[in-house]
């Protein structure tokens, strides 16, 4: 039998996170296994419970859930752990940092209860929640920030070896990535199968060093190797 996914909730709203947990533990394949009030309480709880997926709120008080993702991201013994950004909007100005941070993508506090607990599974699964309408205002903020880095991460220069080491496929693969589209739209826009699409995912992400599809998204844009069009 699969264990259920360990889930972690770091919010400093009390009823929000009761709201939660609820949610969460009536799902027979996941469980809540900690509360965090704060960012520090997040770090220090996604070490001691082996939380699988962690749904981070961004703005607590104290160590905020941007220094909090930064924190679990840097720290090789939580590799293994999903970050989901709550946020009160989709696409705030906190999200480019959060994804650049590490997080595995966001989801808007006012979501469906089952967008949220397919939200925990996709993260669990490794893959990143990062829609194509999320992908879209993502890329708009892009536009709003002139598409600069923020210092947290490589400069374009930095990725430019790493992307020298991409095929030809898999630099077309990341440029569709970032565009939004899905593995299985990828699939069809190239005529080949699914699975294809997700190796050559995988092989991007271990050649440039991506957590996951989300960190792809971030470095086609902070590298340069997609631009963002003014429409």
């Amino acid at each position: 039998m699969t264990p259920p996914i360990r889930v972690l909730l770091a919010d400093d709203q009390a009823l929000l996170r009761s709201a939660f947990r609820v949610l969460v533990d009536s799902e027979p394949d996941m469980q809540v296994v900690g509360e965090a009030a704060d960012g520090a309480e997040a770090v220090a709880l996604a070490r001691s419970t082996r939380a699988d997926v962690v749904l981070m709120d961004i703005r607590m008080p104290g160590t905020d859930g941007l220094a909090a993702t930064r924190m679990i991201s840097a720290d090789p013994e939580l590799a293994g752990v999903r970050i989901v950004m709550l946020t009160t909007f989709e696409v705030d100005e906190y999200v480019v940092q959060s994804l650049r941070a590490g997080a595995s993508g966001f989801l808007g506090k006012g979501a469906e209860p089952d967008e949220l607990l397919n939200a925990i599974r996709i993260a669990a699964g490794g893959e990143a929640l990062l829609s194509p309408a999320a992908t879209k205002g993502l890329i708009a903020t892009f536009l709003a920030q002139g598409g600069s880095s923020d210092g947290s991460g490589p400069s374009a220069a930095g990725y430019s070896e790493r992307l020298g080491a991409l095929t030809g496929r898999e630099r077309e693969v990341l440029v569709l990535v970032a565009g939004g589209l899905s593995n299985d739209e990828i699939a069809e826009r190239l005529v080949v199968s699914p699975l294809t699409v997700k190796t050559h995912v995988n092989r991007a992400m271990a050649k440039l060093g991506a957590r996951d599809r989300a960190q792809l998204v971030v470095i086609a844009y902070e590298s340069g190797l997609v631009r963002p069009r003014v429409e």
